[in-house]
């Protein structure tokens, strides 16, 4: 008989119901504007039960955030690999950023939050940031490969890449307006594409 260590379902499950409680009070509330009896109450447990399953509510930010930004990434990473043309940029990045839009919860507090504790930044940055970058190299070493990217750096490239996905594409004015249509998120994607495939200099 195999024994595992995986918790008991209704474990997870209540741990999950704490994660979606932190989302939602901390995109709505922010973290400092949030208590545990809130998130408590949100979750619909003790608030003993939520010290049981975290050190303290900033392990709860740290997990709801290092989730969302592998969720963000992988999501993008994983439909880079899966696009017909290596010039299909553009398409992949409207489609990511109008899904973001719909998901605003997740990006203010992996965005916004990210931005005020130092300690979860660099959460992000080793545990998810560099490990997206490694795959992201690979995928534009092998466009370099086959001809379809000039020869640089790739891993260079790919955090360009990430960055101008995370960053610019992300910012306060663009995904988090409420006001944000479809038509300005597809001008946002196809001008990052653009930039990113062609440069800014103009063509001789």
């Amino acid at each position: 008989m195999t024994m595992t260590n995986r918790p008991p379902q209704a474990e997870v499950e209540t741990r999950t119901r704490i994660l979606n409680a932190a989302l939602k009070l901390f995109a709505k509330q922010g973290y400092d504007g949030t208590t545990t009896r809130d998130l408590a109450e949100r979750a619909g447990v003790a608030e003993g039960t939520l010290f049981r399953h975290f050190a303290n509510k900033k392990a709860i930010l740290i997990e709801v955030a290092t989730q969302g930004w592998i969720e963000i990434l992988t999501d993008l990473l994983t439909e880079l690999s899966e696009m017909g043309s290596y010039k299909a940029v553009a398409q992949v990045m409207r489609r990511r950023m109008l899904n973001l839009h719909q998901n605003a919860d997740l990006l203010k507090v992996c965005f916004m939050e990210a931005q005020f504790h130092p300690d979860l930044r660099e959460k992000i940055q080793l545990d998810v940031i560099e490990k997206m970058t490694d795959v992201a190299e690979a995928f534009f070493q092998t466009a370099m490969d086959q001809g379809i990217y000039r020869k640089m750096d790739p891993k260079l490239v790919a955090r360009v890449f990430l960055g101008m996905f995370t960053i610019a594409g992300f910012s306060q004015d663009t995904i988090m307006s409420p006001s944000s249509s479809p038509n300005e998120m597809k001008a946002m994607a196809e001008g990052l594409a653009d930039i990113f495939l062609n440069g800014v200099l103009a063509k001789e």
